[in-house]
């Protein structure tokens, strides 16, 4: 099983951050400025909208950095097979993950065989790493517990927490899904992460993956926190 860091280990952050660039006015500029900047500082992956996948693989073909893209963003109430032609399109042009938002409705209707068989489709068919966004914010402690063990047995690699647009990842939300997984799967804390405390705070809550489109300015404050004696 997995081991959370505790406040005796180092956090670096850098390898934990997937930097993210998910505003509807992107331009491939700005692509090309993330994806630098996901190489020089040492993040886990750049994570951009499917039409900026191609460049993004392009320019980080030599480097160590995933690209990671959006499936279904922001809402989920795509369908199933829209989201396995934007999974399957954004797997031919090179992306290494799939960040999938489930479908929320579905869930409060109780209809999990649904999200079950869309999310494993995507899985078993392109054979990325997958994410599967519950946008925590908008449920229930239960519906948590419920929709984290069908995306895991559907096959996710990773449970994250949310979108960005209707709330972001906190620490009791990420405490409650490494309670559920045990390390089974990684867990990715995302949206309003405004602080290195905060974003260190989340890591020793359990999540092995941060979503941020402020990671340069997390490192920055990090370094400048003095030691404590």
């Amino acid at each position: 099983m997995a081991r959370r860091p505790t406040a005796d280990d180092g956090v670096d952050l850098a390898p934990y951050i997937d930097h993210s660039l998910l505003s509807p006015t992107a331009t491939t500029d700005q692509v090309a400025q993330w994806c630098a900047e996901c190489d020089r500082y040492g993040f886990a992956a750049v994570c951009i909208a499917p039409s900026h996948v191609a460049q993004a693989v392009d320019l980080l073909h030599n480097s160590k950095a995933k690209v990671c893209t959006v499936i279904g963003f922001p809402t989920g109430a795509t369908t199933s097979a829209t989201k396995l032609y934007e999974a399957q399109e954004a797997a031919e042009h090179g992306a290494d993950e799939l960040d999938i938002v489930i479908n929320l409705g579905w869930l409060k209707e109780g209809k999990t065989e649904a999200i079950h068989r869309e999310i494993a489709t995507i899985c078993e068919e392109t054979g990325l790493l997958v994410k599967a966004i519950l946008e925590t914010a908008l449920l229930s402690p239960e519906e948590i517990a419920l929709v984290a063990e069908v995306c895991m047995d559907a096959g996710v690699s990773f449970l994250k927490t949310s979108t960005g647009w209707q709330g972001g990842a906190t620490v009791e939300v990420v405490r409650q899904l490494w309670e559920l997984t045990q390390g089974q799967v990684g867990i990715k804390a995302s949206g309003g992460i405004g602080t290195a405390a905060q974003a260190v705070a989340l890591v020793q809550a359990g999540a092995t993956r941060l979503g941020t489109s402020r990671g340069i300015e997390l490192l920055r404050q990090q370094k400048e926190e003095p030691t404590q004696d």
